[in-house]
């Protein structure tokens, strides 16, 4: 059994502008671009052309799987030193957490350089026709209601500046869902984007990024003219019947995990509380906060590729003229582990991943945002997958995310799991329903495509 061509996502229009680039004759490169391209407009609540990402892309012809680091940079390779971030407090499920906004926590962009290397390298359609869905998508997507949800908590990097007329009605109240998200001035990227790959790292639109940073930023040409993005084979684990591939550099170590928990998880841990100990084991990790999204494109011809993209919170500064939301990875603490060099890739949590059977054939196509929740909303819906679940079932099922001391649980866990659990001395918390901190799931598989409920997700299977 082959899997069939299709594209999951975390929006509606971005799962639908991949399938157009399918239906087209594109490649599952052009439908990857094509849809991430769009979500920088649609899901721009979690991603942006500043960000950037990392994809895993499985190529038919030679049964290979190639991993493409096209995550930001550190600044300062110019000489600028950053001055201080503004401070702002995000309150995310029921805790305030710190975060930093302002030109000083803007890193050097991936993403539109990372979306022309796999188009360069996979691609079929030309260049402009892949950048176009884009471009319409800047003049209004409708506003999910996952991401009306999570707006208010994130208002203080959203709502001010030029963001107030995107995220905020007449008003001045939230974006309600259902409404248009409209980029008064993004149709201009776009634009020169579909001219000029390198629109972000050199000409008028790179002088206007500089310049928007200027004041306190570490950021300048220097930074911009050094960047490249990165391939490398990734790395691999034996699982059940068999491979998965993924970047395998990832912070939280996805591929271990999954083999720990694959090893620990003998019974299902929605019903069995020695598994779901076991789970929890596996899984066990500090909670942390970061906006990603996620999608999978697979062509006709079983070409596949998983890629994850993020802008951070967003730094709250927008490049005037161009309606670019600049990112806001050095204000990411969590990201920061070490003390890092201009120059230097930033760490990240995110990790697409392919699976092949013996055979070296696709079983499925994944990756998940959310932050720390990527690697514990991958390994339990992989694991349900492989195990023989269809992709949105095995997203749908209830989650949970371990940290030192408390589980945090969707809905729908036995009794005597959440007894388990806290007889072990766990704080044990049960979510009021499903909830996008746990993570947002997109996957194909040989047994279709699912795409998270939790971030208004879609899927588009084309017809056999």
């Amino acid at each position: 059994m082959r899997i069939r061509a299709g594209v999951a996502a975390g929006h509606p229009a971005t799962a639908a502008a991949g399938a157009e680039i399918l239906r087209a004759g594109g490649s599952a490169a052009d439908a990857a671009v094509a849809a991430m391209l769009v979500g920088c407009a649609a899901e721009s609540i979690f991603n942006g052309l500043s960000g950037g990402g990392f994809a895993t892309y499985y190529d038919a012809a030679d049964g290979t799987v190639t991993c493409v680091d096209f995550f930001v940079a550190v600044p300062g390779l110019g000489g600028r030193t950053p001055g201080p971030g503004t401070p702002i407090e995000v309150r995310f499920v029921g805790q305030d957490m710190p975060y930093d906004v302002g030109p000083p926590t803007v890193a050097v962009p991936g993403n539109t350089a990372g979306a022309h290397h796999v188009w360069s390298r996979w691609g079929r359609l030309d260049w402009p026709q892949v950048v176009e869905p884009g471009r319409r998508a800047s003049f209004g997507t409708p506003f999910p209601a996952a991401h009306a949800k999570l707006l208010p908590a994130v208002a203080q990097a959203m709502c001010v500046g030029e963001g107030a007329r995107m995220f905020c009605d007449e008003a001045g109240h939230p974006l309600p869902a259902g409404a248009p998200l409209f980029h008064p001035d993004l149709h201009r990227a776009y634009e020169l984007l579909a001219r000029d790959p390198e629109a972000l790292y050199r000409g008028e639109l790179a002088d206007a990024l500089v310049d928007a940073v200027a004041d306190g930023g570490a950021l300048d040409h220097t930074d911009l003219e050094a960047y490249r993005v990165v391939e490398h084979p990734g790395r691999s684990v034996d699982l059940y019947a068999g491979t998965v591939h993924a970047r395998g550099d990832d912070l939280d170590d996805v591929l271990g995990t999954l083999a720990r928990a694959a090893a620990a998880v003998g019974a299902d841990p929605l019903l069995d509380a020695d598994a779901a100990r076991g789970l929890v084991a596996a899984l066990r990790g500090p909670e942390r906060r970061a906006e990603t999204t996620n999608l999978v494109a697979v062509d006709a011809d079983g070409n596949a590729c998983a890629m994850t993209t993020s802008l951070g919170l967003g730094s709250a500064v927008w490049v005037p003229g161009y309606g670019v939301h600049l990112n806001s990875m050095m204000g990411e603490g969590e990201l920061i582990r070490s003390a890092l060099p201009p120059g230097a890739r930033m760490g990240s949590m995110m990790s697409p991943l392919v699976v092949l059977d013996a055979a070296g054939a696709p079983v499925l196509a994944a990756g998940a945002a959310g932050g720390s929740r990527i690697r514990p909303a991958l390994v339990q819906t992989v694991l349900r997958m492989l195990a023989g679940a269809d992709p949105q079932s095995a997203i749908d099922a209830p989650r949970l995310n371990a940290m030192e001391g408390r589980v945090r649980l969707e809905p729908g866990f036995a009794a005597d799991v959440l007894h388990g659990l806290a007889a072990d001395g766990e704080e044990v918390l049960v979510a009021d329903g499903r909830d996008p901190y746990f993570g947002g799931v997109s996957a194909i598989s040989r047994l279709g495509g699912g795409a998270d409920p939790r971030r208004s997700g879609a899927v588009v299977m084309l017809d056999d």
